[in-house]
């Protein structure tokens, strides 16, 4: 495995057909090249969804996919690029020295530190997502973990931990091991004063995992402000998990809103 061989890499290659509107069905991918551009084509949609969302804020924010050949390897959004601009081309895949192998544009030194420490820390985890969403980052200063008191926050019931520890711009590679040390095997994370990062097998069970936990916060913040919230029973709340967090629930809740960015504007194909 050389870099000379990945440097070679066409994301042209391995394009199928998109899928049909409201379809479920997951699309068969023959060859690794169809899988890696089916996943970039996810990837890419997912940084005009966070835009469309607005969960931009300068040039924070990034979402990364591990490469379907290389797992050593990662793609991520290039800094300076807004998410509403993102296509396929632009897009970096990067070593885990933090060289970027394919791409011209530069790399996000805090995207690297935190998500080159988790793709290394968590084989299983092939995605994940980091922004500074408005509801986020504003449930992010309670220090607090999510409570299941809706059907969709019981996706996080005992799957999300917080990160206390905020010293700052995340630039150095032991602050990104402290991060993936305490996320340990859980799907997403709270980082205090900062934001919300969501992990996942799939590019799109992370994007809807993302939007899940903004939303989650979101309805939080309402609940406490206008009186005493009525927490889900645990053994309900698990229940509940179980039956709208599995990955393959997470994966179809995505479909739907790569639809609409397809039809909305689809030039993240580029």
């Amino acid at each position: 495995m050389t870099d000379k061989k990945i440097e070679e890499i066409d994301i042209e290659l391995g394009k199928i057909s998109q899928k049909t509107k409201g379809s479920l069905q997951p699309i068969e991918c023959k060859t690794t090249e169809e899988l890696r551009r089916l996943q970039l084509e996810r990837l890419a949609s997912g940084f005009r969804l966070f835009a469309h969302f607005g969960f931009d804020e300068g040039l924070a924010g990034h979402i990364t996919l591990r490469d379907p050949e290389f797992p050593h390897y990662f793609w991520v959004n290039p800094f300076g690029v807004h998410f509403e601009q993102i296509c396929i081309s632009d897009l970096l895949l990067v070593n885990r020295e933090g060289e970027v192998v394919r791409g011209d544009r530069p790399l996000n030194t805090a995207a690297f530190a935190i998500h080159s420490a988790l793709h290394k820390a968590r084989p299983d985890v092939n995605s994940a997502a980091h922004s500074h969403s408005m509801y986020g980052k504003t449930f992010s200063t309670m220090g607090r973990l999510l409570e299941p008191i809706t059907q969709d926050s019981c996706t996080f019931f005992e799957d999300h931990t917080l990160f206390d520890d905020y010293t700052g711009v995340v630039n150095e590679a032991s602050e990104g091991d402290r991060i993936a040390k305490t996320l340990g095997d859980k799907r997403a994370i709270i980082l205090k004063n900062h934001g919300l990062l969501t992990t996942g097998n799939s590019i799109d069970g992370t994007l809807w995992l993302f939007l899940s936990m903004e939303r989650s916060c979101q309805s939080q913040l309402i609940a406490e402000s206008i009186g005493q919230m009525e927490r889900i029973p645990d053994e309900v709340a698990r229940l509940t998990k179980s039956q709208v967090g599995t990955d393959m629930a997470l994966w179809a809740s995505y479909q739907p809103l790569y639809d609409l960015m397809l039809e909305k504007d689809d030039s993240f194909l580029n």
